[in-house]
């Protein structure tokens, strides 16, 4: 069975950082692209992050360029590593794979169940 599985959410204060971690299992990451997203309630899921399958090519929203940076390692995990976490970062954040991915939620095969990052003071 093919599973995507997130990890590392929690409460922070504004300025402070977290790390998601995404854990694949039933399937290999070696040639998928991996996504964040994230959803806020009331909002739309929107696209956060991705890296390609080499982990040549990565692609950042505007609102997170410069705090957030994408990742992916040999051990079938993807991170994000999110730092100076606003209060607008606030959302359930989501990771996706696919062969080829994009900033549409649509364009990703496979998904996580979600984990919450809540940013307040």
């Amino acid at each position: 069975q093919l599973q995507l599985v997130e990890s590392g959410g929690g409460l922070v204060q504004p300025g402070g950082s977290l790390r998601l971690s995404c854990a694949a299992s039933g399937f290999t990451l070696d040639y998928y692209a991996i996504g964040w997203f994230r959803q806020a309630p009331g909002k739309e899921r929107e696209f956060v992050a991705s890296i390609s399958w080499s982990g040549n090519s990565k692609d950042y929203a505007d609102s997170v360029k410069g705090r957030f940076t994408i990742s992916r390692d040999n051990t079938n995990s993807a991170y994000l590593q999110m730092n100076s976490l606003k209060p607008e970062d606030t959302a359930v954040y989501y990771c996706a794979a696919d062969f080829k991915g994009g900033v549409y939620s649509r364009s990703w095969a496979y998904w996580g169940q979600g984990t919450q990052v809540t940013v307040s003071s």
